[in-house]
């Protein structure tokens, strides 16, 4: 996924805003996409003006302060960067926008941002506000129209479409709205591929059942709707280690991991602690030419370890 630098934040809404779309060129983006380095990504539970992190998504616990954690992400030159409000559609209204636009004034990476968005003139505020794309959940099933009408104003590489999934006994798989507490009686599979030829530009799809749980991510979910797709997949849900990440591309199929426990956790104990994993931790456990190193002027030796641009 390829995004403008930051020049600021009105400069860069602005520069968003200007991307026009056509048929032709949404589907060039969706080809572009597939050829891109694979991201890790981030994913920052926001609620009011702080972070939560939940397990399952119940019993979200306090983490800290979101513009902080852009600041530390910021040093780590992390791809991207996804805000999810949590409660904005619980209490039936967009992401705060003083919030949003604080992080992206510190935030040096590509932003996305998602939670209770409903209308087009809630996407323009945001992106005006900084964010380069937008997550749609709840809407997505609600109002799927929506997703077409973003892709059509703001372009398809602007459009997010998360897909909150959940194991059902029998093992099929359902789609989940408002926060993972409504069952859709969706396929995610369909549901996805839906989404696709409605316009969205890439997927989010996250296992409820692994969330926060740092047991690694459900594979065989992330197959299966990876598979179905032409656009790319973003797996979320269950990292606990660059392993994990790893997997949820080789075995999984997806095109960008991300995780919200993995980067804010450490140990057993779940101490905050917000890392991202340095070039070397990445190269070991993927093909270098996969991914975007982080440091300046990184020489990648033959056993596939990574020595930093100042000699360490």
């Amino acid at each position: 996924m390829q995004f403008s630098k930051r020049c600021g934040r009105g400069a860069r809404g602005k520069a968003t805003l200007a991307r026009g779309n056509t048929s032709t060129v949404a589907m060039s983006q969706r080809r572009s996409l597939q050829m891109q380095k694979i991201r890790v990504i981030p994913v920052l539970l926001l609620k009011e003006w702080g972070i939560e992190k939940s397990i399952r998504f119940q019993d979200p616990v306090y983490i800290g302060s979101p513009i902080n954690a852009a600041r530390v992400f910021n040093g780590r030159n992390v791809d991207e960067l996804i805000l999810l409000d949590i409660v904005a559609t619980e209490r039936k209204r967009p992401p705060i926008i003083e919030v949003i636009s604080q992080i992206t004034e510190e935030a040096f990476m590509p932003v996305t941002v998602g939670g209770g968005i409903r209308d087009i003139s809630t996407i323009r505020e945001l992106l005006t506000a900084g964010a380069d794309r937008v997550v749609i959940n709840t809407c997505a099933v609600e109002q799927p129209n929506l997703v077409t009408q973003a892709a059509d104003c703001f372009g398809s590489q602007c459009v997010v479409v998360s897909v909150d999934a959940k194991r059902n006994p029998d093992g099929s798989y359902e789609v989940y709205t408002h926060g993972g507490t409504r069952a859709t009686g969706l396929d995610p599979v369909s549901h996805a591929r839906r989404m696709q030829d409605i316009g969205c530009g890439e997927i989010l799809l996250t296992s409820i059942d692994r969330d926060g749980t740092m047991d690694g991510y459900d594979l065989e979910l992330t197959q299966r709707v990876s598979d179905s797709l032409t656009i790319p997949l973003i797996a979320c849900g269950g990292a606990g280690s660059v392993e994990h990440l790893a997997d949820a591309v080789g075995v999984g199929h997806a095109s960008a991991v991300a995780a919200g426990a993995f980067f804010l956790f450490f140990g057993q104990r779940r101490t905050v602690l917000l890392t991202y994993p340095n070039d070397n931790e990445l190269t070991q456990a993927f093909d270098p030419s996969q991914i975007r190193l982080k440091t300046s002027n990184p020489t990648v030796l033959p056993d596939g370890a990574v020595k930093q641009g100042n000699g360490k």
